[in-house]
């Protein structure tokens, strides 16, 4: 008999643990060896008692049963012995069909309850079976071949809106802001903006300001209101 390697392995009942005995050993599971997998079984049960793991009842019954089927077929007439062999032949081969079964949709497994199958292959044919007159494909080749000549040339107004709009350049807002402080000192900030009424030239004065500030040119007051020109004596640029 053939030496068993141990390994502490989990199964799920009796029939998962002959099933992998009838693996291991390469036996028929069409035509079951009663005798030696009797022996494995009851071997594997041993070396579990031996490492104190727990035999469940399910576990006991199996060899129970395996045990009486090997000493039924002992005697001349075994008809009873048949008949419980191949009871569990259809049982291990169901419970391996389940197996199988489960493992595949694990793989196909989405999640809650859902399950995505294999794609069907489609067979389709690319056969193109309609008739056209020669005429037809004859214009249909020569439109492909010639240039449409008089196409219509492309219209003045349609760069309209991407040449009309006036930039407005923050250089010239800063000159803009320091000539309105020189001569009084002091504006209010809405002053500025009186008679603007292009977005791009508004823009322009706002950073015109912001750049003034940092550079130390002009003050704004706590409220945001005036603006206040720090050195009336420097030379406008």
């Amino acid at each position: 008999m053939t030496e068993i390697s141990f390994k502490l392995e989990q199964f799920e009942g009796p029939l998962d643990l002959l099933l992998h005995l009838i693996s291991k050993h390469k036996l028929n599971i069409y035509d079951i060896s009663i005798t030696i997998l009797v022996e494995q079984y009851l071997d594997y049960i041993e070396k579990m008692n031996e490492h104190d793991m727990e035999v469940t009842g399910d576990f006991l019954e199996m060899a129970a049963r395996l045990i009486y089927i090997k000493t039924v077929s002992l005697l001349p007439k075994h008809d009873e012995a048949d008949v419980m062999k191949k009871e569990l032949e259809g049982r291990l081969i169901e419970h391996s069909l389940c197996k199988r079964a489960a493992e595949i949709l694990s793989k196909r497994y989405c999640g809650d309850d859902v399950f995505v199958r294999q794609p069907l292959k489609i067979d389709f044919d690319n056969t193109y079976r309609i008739t056209h007159e020669k005429e037809e494909l004859f214009d249909a080749w020569m439109g492909i071949n010639i240039k449409k000549e008089d196409a219509a040339p492309v219209k003045i107004q349609s760069f309209g809106k991407i040449v009309s709009k006036r930039m407005v350049s923050v250089t010239s807002k800063i000159i803009y802001v320091l000539r309105k402080l020189y001569t009084s000192g002091t504006v209010m900030m809405n002053s500025l903006y009186v008679g603007m009424s292009d977005k791009s030239e508004r823009v322009a004065t706002f950073l015109a300001i912001l750049e003034l500030t940092k550079a130390g040119r002009i003050t704004i007051s706590d409220d945001n209101e005036t603006i206040t020109f720090n050195g009336r004596n420097k030379e406008v640029t």
